[in-house]
């Protein structure tokens, strides 16, 4: 019988060096990987080389992974790892560790608190917003961002996304509140703009 393509990844054929499962590994996880590279570090060319660099990595370390994790939450690691070292070539001081407590830092409810459940969503999803959320998210700290988008963008649980960074479930916790706080408020920024506009074209 064949196997089909929607068939799970099997971790003993890769540890057996199946190229034809590592292949579908590829094509399965390339997309998401490639997300998140670009989101991470905004240019095309080095979210290119993150997910090459990904899986060069993965195909020479799988037989390392013991599956105590999930197959998507080891590669979001590397990924992370890859896109952090070419951020650190420009900013040596970039960094996501929490050997520095986050709490130190008094959370702080966004100073601008715009409504906009009254938005069409046909507004609330149209490519102008999804462009002003992509540069909002860029200029969270990364330490923020990379929380949020492994845990919002993509999806991970909060326990799968303190795996693929290597931090506490209360740092990641921690960490995905100041994000959303600060989109929150830069956000309130552009959708206020909207309403006003709105309340405009309807007087």
């Amino acid at each position: 019988m064949t196997e089909t393509t929607n068939a799970p990844i099997s971790l003993e054929a890769l540890h057996a060096g199946d190229r034809h499962e590592f292949t579908r590994l590829v094509d399965s996880h390339s997309p998401a990987i490639y997300r998140l590279a670009l989101k991470m570090l905004g240019n095309p060319q080095d979210a290119e080389d993150v997910l090459q660099n990904t899986f060069l990595k993965a195909l020479q370390h799988i037989g390392g992974f013991e599956g105590r994790s999930s197959l998507s939450t080891w590669l979001y690691r590397i990924a992370a790892n890859e896109a952090l070292m070419l951020m650190r070539r420009q900013r040596p001081e970039v960094s996501i560790s929490d050997t520095v407590p986050d709490d130190e830092e008094p959370l702080e409810a966004p100073a601008q608190f715009a409504d906009w459940c009254c938005l069409p969503e046909e507004e609330l999803l149209s490519d102008e917003a999804r462009a002003h959320l992509d540069q909002a998210i860029r200029h969270l700290p990364e330490k923020l961002r990379i929380v949020f988008l492994l845990r919002d963008i993509e999806g991970l649980s909060i326990q799968e996304t303190s795996q693929a960074l290597d931090l506490s479930e209360t740092a990641v916790k921690t960490r995905l509140l100041r994000a959303r706080l600060r989109l929150r408020e830069i956000l309130s920024t552009y959708y206020g703009k909207r309403l006003k506009v709105r309340s405009l074209e309807n007087d």
